[in-house]
């Protein structure tokens, strides 16, 4: 009876993973497939932002799927070796996730720049109206 719960389990964490993977490669390839007409078609600045977004996600569905393999890991070579994955895959996900913080804060920051320009150019030109207003009073 244990057997046969332990074969059930393994099992299911086999096509979990599956299913995670699968997951993660469709979510790269839509996000590859938005980054390249954000790139094309609208900003070229935007489509980095969206195709980081999705590898950082891919590589979240890559490390669930990864925990999943651990369970029917048994020999502690394959272990170390799913171990040094995790670790990669993890170190990788932080980079692209600070990455796209210090990106996002940029465009952040310039917009904020773009509106005070407005703003101050707005107030400039309400304030020579103003001017002219006096001038022909």
């Amino acid at each position: 009876m244990l057997e046969v719960i332990e074969t059930a389990v393994h099992s299911i964490a086999e096509i979990g993973e599956m299913i995670l993977e699968l997951c993660g490669v469709g979510v790269l390839l839509y996000s590859g497939a938005k980054a390249f007409y954000h790139w094309a078609w609208e900003s070229h600045a935007s489509g980095g932002i969206h195709m980081g977004e999705g590898i950082s996600m891919t590589l979240e569905f890559l490390l669930a799927a990864e925990v999943l393999h651990t369970m029917n890991a048994h020999e502690p070579k394959e272990l170390i070796f799913l171990a040094a994955m995790v670790a990669i895959r993890a170190a990788m996900t932080l980079e692209i996730h600070l990455e796209l913080k210090s990106e996002k804060a940029a465009k952040r920051l310039e917009a904020e720049e773009k509106r005070k320009e407005v703003e101050r150019r707005e107030k400039e030109k309400a304030e020579k109206e103003a001017q002219m207003r006096k001038l022909w009073e």
